[in-house]
């Protein structure tokens, strides 16, 4: 499946807004300044966007904040689009599910996509087996913990340390000092706290 492998930075300046893809989970001053210009030659002539196009923008901000494609961020919607309750809502509560942006939720990893790396490596254990897959559905209960090797188990710690005065999500728990995580709920779109606004979405696939 494709990945996007350019400047991370270029996609929070195309959106206006910062979508943590790069290490730091804060948005200093200097950032701000910089997500006001956007990429490319003639980003400030840009004109105003339609209606489709700010569907648009705001499909592409949601997908690009957890690092998905096109296809697959499709299939999500469609899922969602079957489950009981708001869309918007279910397709958020979803992809906020995933087994990487759950790593990334516990401080794990610096981004999603550090995260999805650290799955991908099995590096990552559900319930007491190796998941490898990044875009595995997480489950009220699942308890989740880092591999049992002592690299893995120090890079995780100095992670923790480094963040350690960023909350973790509510829906989530986290034992310091044995390192083991557990789903305590369902996330709901307060929780994500996401710069979306997903009833758009749901318009846009919905023609």
């Amino acid at each position: 499946m494709g990945k996007y492998t350019g400047p991370a930075v270029r996609l929070s300046r195309r959106e206006g807004v910062n979508l943590f893809l790069k290490g730091s989970r804060r948005t200093d001053d200097k950032v701000k300044e910089r997500l006001t210009q956007p990429p490319g030659q003639h980003g400030h002539n840009r004109q105003k966007l339609t209606d489709y196009g700010v569907q648009l923008r705001e499909k592409q901000k949601l997908k690009r904040i957890y690092g998905m494609m096109e296809r697959q961020f499709r299939v999500f919607f469609h899922r969602a689009s079957r489950m009981k309750g708001a869309t918007g809502e279910m397709l958020i509560q979803l992809l906020e599910r995933r087994l990487d942006n759950v790593v990334y939720r516990l401080l794990f990893a610096a981004t999603r996509r550090e995260a999805r790396q650290m799955v991908n490596h099995g590096l990552i254990f559900v319930n007491g087996r190796c998941v490898n897959i990044p875009s595995y559905i997480v489950r009220a209960g699942d308890k989740i913990v880092p591999r049992p090797k002592e690299a893995n188990l120090n890079r995780v710690k100095a992670r923790l340390e480094m963040d350690k005065d960023i909350p973790i999500s509510e829906w989530l728990s986290l034992n310091p000092a044995t390192l083991e995580a557990q789903v305590l709920r369902l996330p709901t779109k307060a929780d994500a706290a996401l710069p979306v606004e997903e009833s758009v979405i749901v318009e846009l696939y919905s023609k």
